[in-house]
Formats: structure tokens, C-alpha cells, sequence
């Protein structure tokens, strides 16, 4: 029996099966149509599944969905030229937000590489500024080899984005060496037991420690190792955006004191401000940068990582623990066992706890011209969600208010873009959850001027029958813009557009959807769209005219 030819593209596919790799997002091209169809009629069952996109960008922002979720890479591929050039935005979002992403796009020939030829462009190039690893293979036989160091780097110490870059003849190439062997990822060990020793003598000495939790914190077993040691010690936490839901419904009475990332003078920086000793966790300085929380360089500053940390004048650790983040922390729990802060700081705690519960007792007022009020949506949508789903949230006024006043429960379940703050991941980031989560509804939140960045990915959901709700809150501008330049210069420019008809929208795609009339209609039509089977879109009229007393609380160099 003679063995059947292998080309570049089945060493590719053999690689990323080997990656264990479910979902391949994107859309094809001449330069990389041999893999296309390799992938849309798979050999081996075992090959993942192609889904098809109506954007590159969107594509990416799917596989970077994928890679906050499950914490391995999510994987897109497109064609060559602008193929390649539209993930520019989703890869360099998933490098700054840690979110692990393989990249593949198609390139000319070889021979074409330095020639001004149709869609001939430096590839590897464009991308090596906003990836951690950048290759264009020259090679068929190394397609396997360059394919694994891409996932390595994708998932190393900062997780972020890799590309790889494939010409069309190594694509359509024959190949002979086989693909490289799925590999265990190393396993890092404790951070050394002196420093351990070091924090515990800090942590039994001090009045009042605190933890900042952030995106390498929300692992599954990263959290739940934090949720040990805070529960037998007694520290206070408080998240960063990405860190939302690391603290559970039971440690939340006692031991949650807010977010940070674009507050100024929230619970959460006053409590960093007063503690004596700030004990970081996965925590990352694009997530809130530390001249916001130390602006004064007082603070005495503990890091717990898997990576050493970015340091400037506002971030100088007195101690470093490097290693294994859950088994650093889970040891370190062991050891101070029933510590307590002291009397004073636990009345401390305790008033500040008021304080952030008057806030989110506070009853939402009656929204103006038959508008919803922000915080009446946001009581509406928190009764409809429970701990499975996955609320993903882009970015405007709504981002605000949702980070401010959402609550989450379990990690990687509240979503937001915040190092890069990039407009329309909200759908593609549901799509994502939707399909890690099939069981459990998916929920995204956005203006409506983001809405329209990626609400052509509403036909991928309708297509792929999956159980999303969105939500527009409707304003009419670009919101987050408009009312900052209100509160500098006393007017706005260049932020008002059309308005568009979001049910047609959505109806023309297939999916669902529901207009909140009047206030009195939310909870009615919320029932009714998460009832619904399959996608809905739900148009929210906004009322922001509270937004500039929000905007007294966001941090002035944001304007």
C-alpha cells in the first residue's frame, strides 16, 4: 500500500492536533487555500473544527476569546495581504491582555518575498512589534517545528499572541517529516522558601496586607488557592478587571473590596492606599497601572508571579516570588494560618465594606425622556445571571458603569478589554464562551457604536445555532468619548452619528430581536430574550446624563 502525499498543510494540521486544538477561526485565501480545505474536509476526525468568519479581525478577537477562557491558545488563520494585516488589532489586544492566540496567515511564494508582487508584504515583519513570537517559515519540513515554538511562546510566562507566517508553496509543498509529538507543558515549582518565609514574617507583622489580584490570578487553580489562603488568613482582596471573579459569593461579605482599572479614589484604592503591605498576584501593570494606585511610591509591595514583574518608580517590590503561582500561594496559606489583621484595621475593613455596600444597594434612578438609567440595567441583567454564564463587555460609557457595578462570581466569566480597550471584542468574546460553554447562556454588552465593529458576527452565532444575548445600550454616539470631552472643553465634536434600526439588524441575520420600549418594559423583554432560543439582540435606550458624575471618579489622566 503506497502512503498517501502529505503537503505543508497536513504537517500543519497534524500540529495543531497534536496542540489539541478545537477551533480554527477565520477566512481563506489563494495564498493559504490548501489548508482551508484540509480543514473543511479533514482526513483525520480528530482535525479541528473550521469555523468560517465575516471579518479577519473578528477571527481573532474568537481565538483570543478563546485563549482568556480556557487558558490555552485560540487559533485564527487567514490569507495573505489584508488578510493578514486586519489581525493587526486582535493580536496586539491579546499580547497587551495575556491572552495566549496562534495566528497563521498566508503569504507570496518564496520567490515573490522581495518583489512588489499582489499581496506581498513583510509578514513577520508587520508583527513582530505585537506578538511574542514572529516566524515565517522558508521550510515545509519545519512547518512542525515552528508551529510548536509558536504555541510555547503563546502560553509562557505572559501569555499573548505568536505568528507564523506561510508562504503558499511551503503551504502547497510535499513533506516528509512528521509532525512533532504533543509535549507537556514544564512545570514550574514553589518560589524559593526563603522568600516565602520572608512574606509570611511580613504578613504575621503587618496591621493591614491586602491582595491585588490580576489576570494571571484567574486560573482555576490559581483561584483556588487564593481563595484558601483568604480564607484562613482573613487578607482582604481586591481584583482588577481581569481578576474579576476570583472572589466567590461566599468570601464576597468579608473579604471583597471592589475593582481597579480607571477609578479614582473607588474602596479598592483607598484600601491599597491604607494597607501596609500590598501582596500582588498575577498581577499586571497594564491592568491599572501602579503611578494610579501608589502615586505617592509608599507602598510596600510583595509580588507572587510566574514572571518577574515590569518595574518602574511606582512598582518596587521589596520581595519577589517566582514560580508555580497556585502552589506559592496554597503554601504560603499553610503557613499563616488564622492570622488576623488587626482590631483597628478590621474596623477599618469593616466601614469601608459599608461603603461599597451603600454604593451597590444604591436604588437607580428613574431614567429621563423615557430612558433606562444605567444602574437599572445592570439590577435587571444581575438577577438574569447566574454563575455559568459569561458576560463579555466592549467598550464605552457602559464599560464603566458595568465595571463598577457588576458583580461576577467565578474567573474569566466577566470579560473586559482593558489593556488595550478595544472596541467591538464583546460579540466575538460571547461567540467564544458560547461555544467553551455550550450548556450555559452567554451574555455581551455593548454601545451601540461598538456594536457595529463586529455585529456582523451575529450570522457566525445564528449560523453555529449558539445561545447568546446582547445587549446595545443605545445612545447614539460614541459615548465615553463625548462625555469627557464635554467635562474639558464644554462641548463635544466629531462623536454623534445615524441611527439604525438594531431589531432589522439582528432580524436580518437571523437572529432575534427585542426593543425596550419604555423603563417599565426591561425586565419583560430581559425574560423574554433569555428565554429565547439561539441569538438575541436587545436595543436598550440609554440614559448618560449621570455620566459626569461618573466621570468626577475616573482617573484625569484618562482624559
Amino acid at each position: 500500500m503506497v502512503d498517501e502525499q502529505r503537503y505543508g498543510a497536513d504537517a500543519l494540521v497534524e500540529s495543531l492536533i497534536n496542540h489539541q486544538v478545537k477551533y480554527v477561526f477565520g477566512i481563506p485565501g489563494a495564498k493559504i487555500d490548501r489548508l482551508f480545505e484540509l480543514l473543511d474536509h479533514p482526513k483525520n476526525p480528530k482535525a479541528p473544527q473550521l469555523i468560517v468568519t465575516r471579518h479577519e479581525q473578528n477571527a481573532g478577537f474568537l481565538a483570543s476569546g478563546i485563549g482568556r477562557l480556557t487558558g490555552e491558545p485560540g487559533v485564527v488563520a487567514t490569507t495573505s495581504g489584508p488578510g493578514a494585516s486586519n489581525l493587526a488589532t486582535p493580536i496586539v489586544t491579546a499580547t497587551a491582555e495575556g491572552d495566549p492566540v496562534v495566528a497563521i496567515s498566508g503569504q507570496v511564494p518564496l520567490k515573490d518575498l522581495f518583489r512588489q508582487t499582489h499581496q506581498s508584504m513583510p509578514n513577520k515583519e508587520l508583527f513582530d512589534p505585537i506578538t511574542k513570537f514572529s516566524a515565517e517559515i522558508g521550510d515545509p519540513e519545519n512547518i512542525s517545528e515552528v508551529v510548536a515554538n509558536a504555541f510555547q511562546s503563546a502560553t509562557e510566562g505572559k501569555q499573548g499572541a505568536s505568528f507564523i507566517s506561510l508562504p503558499q508553496d511551503v503551504d502547497d509543498a510535499k513533506v516528509t517529516t512528521a509532525a512533532l509529538p504533543p509535549l507537556d507543558a514544564p512545570k514550574l515549582g514553589l518560589a524559593s522558601g526563603e522568600s516565602i518565609a520572608e512574606l509570611v514574617r511580613r504578613i504575621k507583622t503587618a496591621k493591614l496586607p491586602v491582595l491585588l489580584v490580576g489576570m494571571r490570578a484567574s486560573s482555576p487553580d490559581v483561584t483556588a488557592a487564593i481563595r484558601k489562603l483568604v480564607k484562613k488568613a482573613g487578607i482582604p482582596v481586591v481584583e482588577t478587571f481581569q481578576g474579576a471573579g476570583i472572589i466567590s459569593h461566599e468570601l464576597e461579605q468579608d473579604y471583597f473590596f471592589g475593582r481597579v482599572g480607571l477609578f479614582r479614589n473607588q474602596p479598592g484604592d483607598k484600601l491599597l492606599k491604607h494597607a501596609d503591605l500590598v501582596i500582588t498576584v498575577g498581577y499586571d501593570a497594564i491592568e491599572y497601572e501602579p503611578r494610579n494606585w501608589n502615586a505617592e511610591q509608599e507602598a510596600v509591595i510583595t509580588v507572587i508571579d510566574s514572571t518577574a514583574p515590569q518595574l518602574d518608580k511606582n512598582f518596587q517590590p521589596t520581595t519577589e516570588l517566582i514560580g508555580d503561582i497556585a502552589a506559592t500561594v496554597s503554601h504560603l496559606a499553610d503557613q499563616v494560618e488564622n492570622y488576623q489583621p488587626a482590631a483597628e484595621s478590621k474596623q477599618y475593613l469593616q466601614d469601608l465594606h459599608t461603603e461599597i455596600e451603600a454604593d451597590q444597594q444604591e436604588t437607580a434612578p428613574t431614567g429621563k425622556d423615557n430612558l433606562n438609567h444605567p444602574l437599572a440595567v445592570i439590577e435587571a441583567l444581575q438577577r438574569r445571571v447566574n454563575d455559568q454564564m459569561t458576560v463579555s463587555v466592549d467598550v464605552g460609557s457602559h464599560y464603566i458603569w458595568m465595571a463598577r457595578h457588576f458583580r461576577s462570581y467565578e474567573p474569566r466569566h466577566l470579560l473586559f478589554s482593558n489593556g488595550m480597550q478595544t472596541l467591538g471584542v464583546a460579540l466575538p468574546w460571547s461567540i467564544s464562551a458560547a461555544l467553551v460553554w455550550p450548556n450555559a447562556k452567554s451574555v455581551s454588552v455593548s454601545g451601540d457604536a461598538g456594536f457595529l465593529f463586529t455585529g456582523q458576527e451575529l450570522e457566525t452565532a445564528v449560523r453555529l445555532g449558539l445561545n447568546t444575548v446582547h445587549l446595545i445600550w443605545n445612545d447614539g454616539y460614541y459615548d465615553m468619548v463625548r462625555f469627557q470631552e464635554i467635562m474639558k472643553y464644554g462641548k463635544d465634536a466629531a462623536v454623534k452619528f445615524g441611527p439604525v434600526d438594531y431589531v432589522k439588524y439582528a432580524e436580518s441575520f437571523g437572529a432575534t430581536g427585542l426593543r425596550v420600549e419604555s423603563p417599565d418594559q426591561l425586565g419583560e423583554v430581559l425574560d423574554k430574550a433569555f428565554a429565547t432560543e439561539g441569538p438575541v439582540v436587545v436595543d436598550i435606550p440609554i440614559d448618560y446624563s449621570h455620566n459626569s458624575e461618573l466621570g468626577q471618579t475616573l482617573l484625569a489622566d484618562q482624559f
